[in-house]
C-alpha cells in the first residue's frame, strides 16, 4: 500500500543493525514515505528519492535532539534509546524499538523506569548484562510490529 503523505520516518541510526535498516529502505521505498537516518557518521544507502541521511557532530545525544527537534505527530521513529523514545511518545510520534517493541504512552514510564534503575546500578559499578544480541527473531518482530504501524498510519491518512 503506497502511502503518500506529509508523513516522516525518523531513525536513530547509529547503533541500528543493517538488517534493521534494509527493511527501513524497502518500506520507504515501496511505500512512498520520506525516511531520514540520522547518525554521526556516515550513513551510505541506495540513491532514492524517499531515503536521506543527516550526519549530526559526535557527542552525546546530539542525533537524539535532531530527532526531538524535528519529528511531529504522526510521524514514525525508530530507536533504541528509551529515553528519546519517551519524548517522542509524548509528541505524539510512533515508536518502535530494533527489537520490535511499540513504545506506547501506556509502557514508556515503565520502561523509562526500568532503564533509569538499571542506569543507576551500572553508575555504581554494578554489572547488568547489556543488551542481548540483536537475533533473527528480534528482525522478525521488527519487520511485524513495523508494518503493522506503516499500515495503521497509511490508512488514518486515507
Amino acid at each position: 500500500m503506497a502511502c503518500v503523505s506529509g508523513m516522516k520516518i525518523w531513525v536513530d541510526a547509529d547503533a541500528c543493525p543493517s538488517a534493521i535498516k534494509d527493511i527501513i529502505m524497502k518500506a520507504a521505498n515501496t511505500r512512498f514515505i520520506h525516511t531520514v537516518f540520522i547518525a554521526n557518521k556516515p550513513i551510505y544507502f541506495p540513491a532514492s528519492p524517499y531515503l536521506s541521511a543527516i550526519q549530526v557532530n559526535q557527542g552525546a545525544d546530539i542525533a537524539d535532539q535532531y530527532i526531538v527537534d524535528h519529528a511531529m505527530e504522526g510521524d514514525l521513529a525508530i530507536t533504541q534509546d528509551i529515553p528519546l523514545a519517551a519524548l517522542l511518545v509524548a509528541k505524539k510520534v510512533v515508536v518502535i524499538s530494533l527489537h520490535g517493541t511499540l513504545f506506547t504512552a501506556n509502557n514508556i514510564g515503565e520502561r523509562l523506569s526500568i532503564r533509569n534503575f538499571m542506569q543507576d546500578i551500572r553508575d555504581q559499578g554494578g554489572q547488568t548484562g547489556g543488551p542481548k544480541p540483536f537475533s533473527q527473531k528480534d528482525k522478525q518482530k521488527f519487520a511485524q510490529t513495523f508494518d503493522q504501524q506503516l499500515r495503521k498510519s497509511c490508512q488514518s491518512l486515507h
